[in-house]
């Protein structure tokens, strides 16, 4: 049997990404600064419910990631999500679901050199300003982007030494949590501390925590197995084994996380309510659970895991945007310039831009909390499509090849559909009213430059084939609108808003299908993508 050849010509990516290679990009893209806040605020939010947050927020990711899963050997090149919406509804839908993929990956790198920074800051107060709102300074701006830097240059390895360096940064980011768990647990002796404060949290915390809390952003990585797919030799086993195991394996992680801060909790701590909880060294809550507890050796492990799991996860996104940006300039939706590749086979120019617009980033989100909030609306947003294309292709390309094939399809994609729109509607009003305000925008000057520009007819834009955004952003604006949360007009109740959440969802779906391509049409885009130059 001959061997595969891994070697890159010119303009290439190397085929040289195993499969506990792809496993480890996409766990170390989820364990990052999440970890060390999301139990924390989780709690504050929905009280000892907390740890359901992180089992229906583990859940709805699986129900995406099976979605991509399938999707993902269908179209095993690097960037793969820019491709499938190429094919599902033509190159406008193709070319803005590009940029917005590329806007939800850009800032990860620079929220997580902010928690870096945010964590140093206890012990040299040098980098946020002093008004306790975690902003920072002009200094801590600099390190922030000189840490960006160090990122960047990690990612011009070859892509085989850098998943190496990246394998052994995720066991220490594995082990951390794990150790975090039991030395917390074998501590706490308050374990009546569940039944704590009753009636200061609400049923209704479990879901709303998942976007608020950063559940949602902890899970965000899967998909970078996706985005390496073009550099693994065999796409077809390594990458759904990498998205579902990566998604099991951080899931296990964090629910064990939660339950260890709950019971590491006093009941001193919950005298004003969960939603007041607030004791010393809360800026960095396990560090501050374990001083509390008397264990100072884990307090100094957590601060300096603050340095290594933040480092680890803007590593890795680094180098799952950049595959973005090759894809960009792969499909002609940007610059082709884009798909420069070093002598290592990395795109050396897509690694510069995500520095550049990391940087950038920094400047109109200068604190943590705020960067999150952009992340998570925008990201959840982009998982809605790859339920939609999947079930395109099962109805225009049944017989296409397919490694793996999700057991299911017709029940799971539109769940995962739906589960994505609950994520966005609980995101709340004053979140979603930024977000397709920055859509509507965005989409308005790429129309203009389209017509008024390149003076390219309206019969190229393919405007029956994207018309059900319309729907679907503006009809979850207003289901938005109509709830009470993130000061919405609270003209319908949380649980009735949930209902009309799903029956939208369906609407919208049926709207999508009909909207594809013909089949002949998405076929020979596939057939195109996959062996085209």
């Amino acid at each position: 049997m001959a061997s595969i050849d891994t070697a890159a010509p010119p303009g290439k990516l190397r085929r040289e990404a195993g499969v506990i290679g792809l496993l480890f990009a996409s766990t170390t893209s989820m364990i990052g600064s999440g970890w060390l806040f999301g139990a924390y605020h989780a709690s504050k939010i929905a009280g000892p419910l907390s740890v359901w947050s992180w089992v229906i927020g583990a859940g709805i990711i699986m129900l995406i990631a099976l979605c991509f899963a399938e999707l993902s050997t269908m179209f095993s090149k690097s960037g793969a999500l820019v491709h499938m919406s190429h094919a599902s509804h033509g190159e406008t839908l193709g070319r803005l679901w590009g940029w917005m993929l590329f806007l939800s990956y850009a800032p990860v790198p620079a929220v997580e050199a902010e928690a870096i920074v945010t964590y140093a800051n206890n012990y040299l107060p040098h980098f946020l300003k002093g008004d306790g709102t975690g902003t920072l300074n002009l200094t801590g701006f600099i390190v922030s982007a000189l840490l960006l830097s160090v990122l960047s240059l990690l990612n011009l390895l070859a892509v085989r030494a850098l998943l190496r360096v990246n394998n052994t940064v995720t066991w220490w980011k594995i082990a951390v949590p794990l150790v975090t768990v039991l030395g917390l647990i074998a501590a706490s002796t308050h374990w009546g501390v569940w039944h704590a404060a009753p009636g200061t949290y609400k049923a209704q915390g479990m879901f709303t925590a998942i976007p608020a809390a950063g559940i949602v952003f902890s899970f965000l990585g899967f998909r970078t197995a996706i985005d390496l797919g073009g550099e693994s030799a065999n796409p077809g086993r390594n990458i759904p084994m990498a998205v579902i195991g990566s998604v099991v394996l951080a899931a296990i992680v964090y629910i064990l996380l939660q339950v260890a801060f709950v019971m590491a909790l006093r009941p001193e701590d919950l005298k004003n309510g969960w939603a007041a909880l607030n004791f010393e060294g809360s800026a960095g809550p396990f560090a501050g659970l374990a001083a509390t507890l008397g264990m100072g050796w884990l307090a100094l492990l957590l601060y300096v895991d603050a340095y290594v799991s933040p480092g680890g996860t803007g590593l890795i996104y680094v180098t799952g945007g950049s595959r973005i940006l090759y894809a960009v300039g792969d499909t002609d939706s940007g610059p082709q310039s884009l798909t420069r590749t070093s002598r290592a086979g990395v795109p050396w120019l897509a690694v510069a831009v995500m520095w550049a617009v990391g940087v950038f980033f920094l400047l109109p989100f200068p604190a943590w909390q705020l960067l999150v909030g952009y992340i998570s609306s925008v990201t959840v947003l982009t998982y809605g499509l790859g339920p939609i294309v999947l079930m395109v292709l099962r109805r225009s390309q049944p017989d296409a090849e397919r490694a793996f094939k999700l057991a299911g399809a017709n029940l799971l994609a539109p769940l995962a559909f739906i589960a994505s729109n609950l994520v966005i509607y609980w995101t709340g009003f004053y979140t979603n009213s930024i977000l397709f305000g920055m859509l509507a925008v965005g989409f308005a000057i790429y129309a203009a430059v389209f017509h008024y520009v390149k003076k390219r007819p309206a019969t190229e834009f393919g405007w029956h084939h994207i018309g059900w955004l319309a729907l679907w952003f503006g009809g979850m604006w207003v289901l938005s609108a109509l709830g009470g949360t993130g000061h919405g007009f609270n003209l319908v109740g949380f649980w009735t808003g949930m209902a009309l959440v799903a029956l939208w969802s369906l609407v919208v779906i049926w709207f999508a299908l009909r909207g594809a391509l013909p089949a002949e049409e998405t076929g020979a885009l596939m057939e195109r993508i996959q062996h085209g130059n």
